[in-house]
């Protein structure tokens, strides 16, 4: 990922209704969810839904295909991995790093 890329990401994530659509994409996994049953899950409007989900598409941290009538999306986790990857590149100053829990580095 380059830094466009990175900005583009974590902006469209600044959103707490995106950050919670798109977790709820990475829990559903690759067969991914509707809008319909998205916006049932998570309680928020289908119209407000479809802006958010654009959002999203367009920061290329989830993907749509169609299937029927219906559009399924799914988190693309290639792009979510390489964020991460972008975010934690130098780690440690470069050292091996290993991480006893999930709020800290041993190491650091």
């Amino acid at each position: 990922m380059n830094e466009d890329q990175v900005i583009s990401a974590l902006g469209a994530l600044a959103h707490p209704q995106r950050l919670r659509t798109f977790r709820a994409l990475v829990v559903a996994g690759l067969p991914g969810l509707t809008p319909s049953t998205l916006a049932d899950q998570l309680g928020v409007a289908r119209n407000t839904l479809s802006f958010h989900l654009k959002e999203l598409s367009h920061a290329e941290l989830v993907s749509v295909e169609q299937q029927g009538r219906n559009l399924i999306y799914r988190a693309d986790f290639s792009q979510m991995n390489g964020l991460l990857g972008y975010l934690t590149e130098h780690c440690c100053q470069g050292a091996s790093c290993e991480v006893s829990d999930s709020s800290a580095c041993t190491t650091c």
